[in-house]
Parts: structure tokens; sequence; C-alpha cells
């Protein structure tokens, strides 16, 4: 069930994340045309039309960003705990399966908007003569890193891709939490909600703050021994802190919660 309920979410999403792309290409395209005009500076019109121009390329990363938090946070509410809701529950599909499938979609479209931005960053400044030095470039950084890192590098490329993903789903169940609990009162369900993923930021900072002061970490381990040590730490207390907001989120939604 869980593989329909992932192919019906990334259907749905990707009605809206899919011509928003197309546009953040369009759009950089005209961007990199638009620093090619700017550079020569042919004519005033053409200068105010290429920074227009570049205005629009730059709303549209926003809108990019902005848009994929808010398409994760209203799909969770509308379909779970909406009046959609008595449909989806109605499902021979799990509560931790319904989590699921809106996590993972969420995590994979925040990863893909990551990606759409970098290369609509690159497409942006693109020029043929930058190839060539791009090219060593990135020659260099690899074999610097396979110098004086090896195996460490690839390590660490994988480490931090590994926290990217447990920190975008812990954000995400982060606001599935605060959701679930303001939705499980009868009214100002919104306010609730938004009160209570305050609530938790405060307490994550402060519970960061207390072990940062009270972490006993070995000042001995040094170069790629520390940065490995700090990832792994990263990670074991982002996938903590997302497997409490998971168990919040399943368990109100299971027992206190109160559909519009």
């Amino acid at each position: 069930m869980l593989s329909k309920l992932l192919k019906h979410e990334f259907r749905a999403t990707a009605r809206v994340m899919g011509p928003l792309y197309l546009v953040l290409l369009v759009l950089s395209l005209c961007a990199n045309g638009s620093i090619r005009l700017l550079d020569n500076r042919t004519s005033a019109f053409l200068n105010i039309m290429g920074g227009l121009v570049l205005f629009l390329y730059g709303a549209c990363i926003a809108a990019v960003c902005i848009i994929t938090l808010v398409l994760m946070i209203n799909r969770f509410r509308t379909n779970l705990l909406g009046d959609e809701g008595y449909v989806m529950f109605t499902l021979p599909a799990s509560v931790h399966q319904q989590v699921w499938a809106k996590l993972i979609v969420s995590v994979v479209w925040f990863a893909a908007s990551a990606v759409a931005v970098c290369l609509a960053a690159l497409i942006a400044v693109f020029h043929v003569e930058y190839v060539a030095h791009m090219v060593v470039w990135a020659q260099q950084i690899l074999q610097n890193i396979t110098a004086y890192y090896a195996v460490n590098g690839t390590m660490m490329i994988l480490e931090t891709i590994v926290l990217c993903a447990v920190s975008a789903a812990t954000c995400c169940l982060m606001f599935y939490a605060a959701m679930a609990i303001g939705h499980s009162f009868a009214n100002h369900k919104t306010l609730l909600s938004v009160a209570f993923y305050v609530l938790f930021l405060v307490v994550l900072q402060v519970c960061g703050l207390t072990s940062a002061f009270n972490c006993n970490f070995d000042l001995h381990i040094a170069g790629a021994a520390a940065i490995h040590a700090f990832m792994g730490m990263s990670i074991a207390a982002s996938a903590v802190t997302g497997a409490i907001f998971y168990v919040i989120t399943t368990q109100m939604l299971k027992k206190h919660l109160n559909l519009e």
C-alpha cells in the first residue's frame, strides 16, 4: 500500500513542482543572456530588461524554496488533518504508511529543489570559455581529496548526504508533529500548530545549547577523525530528534486527531 500512496503523492505534487522547475529552467537561460547584455551595456532599455529578468530569476529561486516547504506542509494538513482525512484514514493503509508516504515525497522534493536551484545557478553563469576551467577545477578538487583524505573524502561526502537527508526528514516531522498536536484541539487549530512549532524550536535550541556546554568531547581527536566524529554525532542527534517527532505524530494521528 505504501507504494500506491507514494505514487499518488508524487503525481499530486508533481503537478505543482514540475511546472515550477520548468519556469526556473527558462528563467535561468534568460538570466544567462541578461548577464551578457549587462556586460556589453548595449543600451539602457536592454539593461533595464536584463535587470528585470535577473529579478524574476531570483524571485523564482525564492519561490522554488518556499513552495517546496509550503507544499510539504499543505499536503500533510489537507490530506490527513482536513476533510480529506476522513477518506484517507478509510484506506487499507496504516498511519505509519500515511506518514511515511508524505515524509519520503517531501524529502525527495527537498533534494530535487536543491539540485534544481544549483543547476539553475550554473546555467545562469554558464559560459563556454568557463567549461575548461571548471573541468580543471573539479579535477584538482578530486585529486586533493584523493591525495589528502583518500577513503575519508568519500566518507565525508556520504556523511554529508546522509546528514542532509536526515535533517530534511526531521524538519518535516517537526512540522507534522506540531500540526498533529494543533489539530487535536477543537478550535484555533492553525494558531496552536504554529505555537507548538515555535515551542519545539525553543526546546531544540535549549537542548542544543545544553548539550554543547556539557559535551565532553575528546580534544585529542583531530583531523579527519574529528570530522567523522562530529558528523556521526550530528546524524545521530538529528535521527533521535526525528524519531521523537515521528512518535508524537503517529500517536496523535491514531488517538487524538480532531478532523475539521
